[in-house]
């Protein structure tokens, strides 16, 4: 294991799939909207075999409370050979982390890892570090300047993406996140054993709803694609790029479920 300050590095490659297209349809009710034109969207790497990691999640923790920030936890399963396996680790977000990484052009993929709007990355522990690089990434063309509404209707989760305003905004593809708010996890080996860690706004599933055309779209998400034990929030995402070629974000929402 390879120590990058006070994180974990690692290097290796592992792909994986994403799934879940969505066809498009009209709104057809709008019930209880999702705050809208958030400032920054907070992804964080982490792990329960870090022992870095605690005082990151616990950032995350405070910045799920202010609205003008969507915080996500992914959880990475590169660490599960060290004593301990993540309960909520997906290999899918490892291969998110790491393609940031080479849209970067670096090797820089460690626990704890913050990406700010799909593109700076920062220590997760670093508050101000965080602080600063939102308002870095704000002033880059397009970063969160795309209106996303999300909104319950029935059995079904309604996303609008408005029309860009700036001409070189004119695609990204729209993502839709379950989220459990509050995991609290016992952790009895590796190198937080004998901790209880509060994971916040952890992802649980995460599809594909559509490609946004820089034009006002709309479609619609069956809730049962999404419920599963633990989710109680959704959040929706407009990103630049591709899976495998992510770019900065272009706009966001989010809505409790419950």
């Amino acid at each position: 294991m390879t120590t990058m300050t006070a994180s974990h590095l690692v290097s290796r490659w592992s792909g994986a799939l994403w799934s879940g297209a969505l066809g498009i349809c009209a709104i057809v009710a709008v019930i209880r909207p999702a705050e809208a034109d958030p400032r920054a969207v907070v992804e964080l790497f982490t792990s329960q075999g870090c022992s870095s990691c605690p005082p990151a999640d616990q950032i995350i923790g405070d910045l799920s409370k202010d609205p003008s920030i969507i915080a996500l936890s992914m959880p990475i399963d590169y660490w599960d050979y060290l004593g301990w396996k993540d309960t909520l680790a997906d290999s899918r977000f490892s291969a998110r982390q790491r393609a940031y990484s080479r849209m970067r052009g670096d090797r820089e993929v460690y626990t704890p890892q913050v990406v700010v709007n799909g593109s700076t990355h920062v220590i997760g522990s670093d508050r101000a570090g965080i602080e600063s690089a939102i308002g870095k990434t704000d002033k880059g063309t397009g970063v969160m300047s795309v209106p996303v509404t999300m909104s319950l209707a029935g059995k079904q989760i309604n996303v609008s993406v408005a029309a860009s305003n700036e001409p070189a905004v004119s695609h990204g593809e729209v993502w839709i996140c379950s989220i459990a708010k509050s995991v609290p996890i016992a952790i009895t080996r590796g190198e937080n054993r004998g901790q209880q860690v509060t994971y916040h706004n952890v992802v649980r599933s995460l599809l594909k709803v559509g490609d946004w055309t820089g034009r006002s779209e709309s479609w619609t998400v069956p809730i049962e694609n999404l419920t599963r034990d633990g989710v109680d929030g959704a959040v929706v995402y407009v990103q630049d790029g591709s899976r495998d070629k992510p770019g900065s974000m272009l706009g966001a929402a989010y809505t409790s479920l419950h």
